[in-house]
């Protein structure tokens, strides 16, 4: 079935990705807090990383308490108020709690800090539930992972230079060390995040961006929403009886993990049956991109949250270990490796003719490569040894151009590119080895829009509610990386072959790329047959 294509509103994108930068640039910020918050409130490694928690719990909790509230109420709140309000509104929420971080701070108050941070994030799960489908409907659905692509990318240029803009205005230069932060350094840091927030809300207010609202007649979904509350009263259950009995922590993040994906294919199996009263669940292929959103993002998460580990664990690769000055780049790299392949997978946005985009998929990823070589030139770290990672971006340009910027085969090609590239991780050793890590940031890097833009193909009224779910299942980065954890201290294991998550992740990946094509062409959506061309 062919498709009326539409051209992309340039205007509009372009005001739109602006936010995606400052949810970058936030990410920074929240690398300097980590450490501060361990040593200031003299924290262990896994209290510490409860910051992480509350900013995938809101996320979480936000989207289901969005989806909730609409479902009483008989209509969905974004398709009422339109995107654009939505991140609005999403901004605001987020400078409140960065306001509130600076009382939670002066009061050394650990737990008031963390509900600070989950008000932020609130805000954030607001702005990505409304910008992430806005970002499609902005041009032709077909494209619509070229669009996240460019937002993605920009989203990962503020993740690059966040670091140093943040160290600039913390410390007066781009080379200060964390140990340095003070309550006074966090202060100033969060106020400016609030003054940016507060700039963007208003720049926003006053555009020229559509409304993005949707006004056909809104569907309860009571099945639906039974399935998330199972779900999240399942993961609660789950939860405290870690916190009340001594049952070790791997069993209990392997059945948070079986929990979530048997009720999802549960929910897919009960709404092939009867469809009434599972609002934007009853379309199989936003089910399977739930599935996929967790995962994707579990696997992403913790590849980088076990590689600083992995980095210093004795004879993997130098005999003592590497110390924690000497891990930076590499985690930079895992990072920048992202930027390199959104950047790239955002070219089919523009009108380029076909040789202008093979020069570009040609040129774009070795200046974002580039970019991220000087960033960390700019911090003092050596780079010399990340050089020869050029060849690991060259094959991630004949993927690219394997892909034919067809959100399916795309898909396919990096799972299973992701896939090798764990196995080889696991199995070898020294820079190879970690090169081939790093490779997974490639490899995620043109997920999240390849993933989003199939789950919400024709969902039409159903779309927002669609996001809402799909953003809810950021969750997986919260489950995921401590479950590799788990598996890294066992000591049959150890942390390099705890990889083999990572790899299971991406094979997973790959399964579902599967089911999405099949699912999608029996709608009469064969984005792969639509997409290749100049558009």
């Amino acid at each position: 079935m062919s498709q009326t294509k539409q051209p992309t509103n340039t205007g509009a994108l372009a005001t739109l990705v602006i936010v995606f930068f400052f949810w970058g640039f936030i990410a920074a910020s929240n690398s300097i807090l980590i450490p501060f918050c361990k040593t200031h409130f003299s924290l262990n490694q896994f209290q510490s990383q409860l910051i992480g928690s509350a900013f995938y719990g809101a996320y979480f909790i936000g989207s289901l308490l969005l989806f909730i509230v609409s479902n009483v109420f008989g209509y969905d709140i974004l398709n009422k108020i339109g995107y654009k309000k939505g991140i609005i509104y999403g901004l605001w929420i987020s400078v409140a709690g960065a306001l509130l971080i600076i009382p939670s701070a002066n009061a050394n108050s650990f737990p008031a800090l963390l509900g600070s941070l989950f008000v932020v994030a609130l805000g954030f799960s607001l702005q990505q539930t409304s910008a992430q489908p806005f970002a499609i409907a902005l041009g032709d659905p077909a494209t619509g992972s070229h669009r996240l692509n460019l937002a993605g990318g920009v989203n990962s240029l503020g993740t690059t230079l966040g670091p140093i803009i943040v160290s600039f205005f913390l410390f007066g230069s781009v080379g200060a060390e964390v140990a340095e932060v003070t309550i006074t350094n966090i202060n100033t840091l969060y106020l400016i995040v609030a003054g940016v927030f507060a700039a963007v809300a208003l720049f926003f207010a006053f555009s020229k961006l559509p409304e993005g609202k949707n006004d056909e007649r809104f569907e309860k979904a009571n099945k639906a929403a039974g399935s998330l509350l199972l779900m999240t009263g399942v993961i609660l259950a789950i939860i405290l009886v870690g916190q009340f009995t001594d049952i070790a922590k791997l069993p209990l993040l392997l059945l948070v993990l079986v929990s979530v994906v048997a009720i999802l294919f549960w929910s897919n199996a009960s709404a092939t049956r009867n469809s009434e009263g599972w609002g934007a669940m009853r379309y199989q292929q936003l089910i399977y991109g739930m599935l996929g959103i967790f995962v994707y993002v579990g696997v992403e998460v913790t590849i980088d949250n076990n590689f600083g580990a992995l980095l210093k664990t004795p004879g993997y690769l130098t005999e003592a270990g590497l110390d924690e000055s000497e891990i930076s780049h590499y985690i930079s790299l895992y990072w920048g490796s992202l930027m390199i392949g959104r950047w790239t997978g955002a070219i089919g946005v523009f009108n380029l003719s076909t040789m202008g985009k093979r020069i570009a998929t040609i040129v774009v990823p070795f200046i974002a490569f580039a970019v991220v070589l000087f960033a960390n030139y700019l911090k003092g770290n050596d780079v010399s040894d990340l050089y020869a990672y050029s060849f690991v971006v060259i094959l991630m340009i004949i993927a690219f151009f394997y892909g034919q910027e067809k959100p399916v085969k795309t898909l396919l090609t990096v799972a299973t590119l992701g896939t090798v590239a764990m196995l080889i991780g696991v199995f070898t050793k020294g820079i190879v080895s970690v090169y081939a890590f790093m490779a997974g940031g490639l490899c995620c890097s043109v997920m999240w829009p390849s993933i989003f833009a199939l789950s919400v193909a024709g969902l039409g009224k159903y779309t927002s509610q669609g996001s809402a779910f799909l953003i809810m299942m950021i969750l997986g980065g919260a489950v995921i990386p401590p479950l590799q954890g788990a598996v890294g201290d066992m000591d049959a294991i150890g942390m390099q072959y705890s990889y083999l998550v990572a790899a299971a992740c991406f094979a997973f990946l790959a399964y579902l790329a599967i089911k999405q094509r099949s699912v999608l062409k029996a709608q009469g959506l064969d984005f792969d047959s639509q997409v290749g061309g100049g558009h």
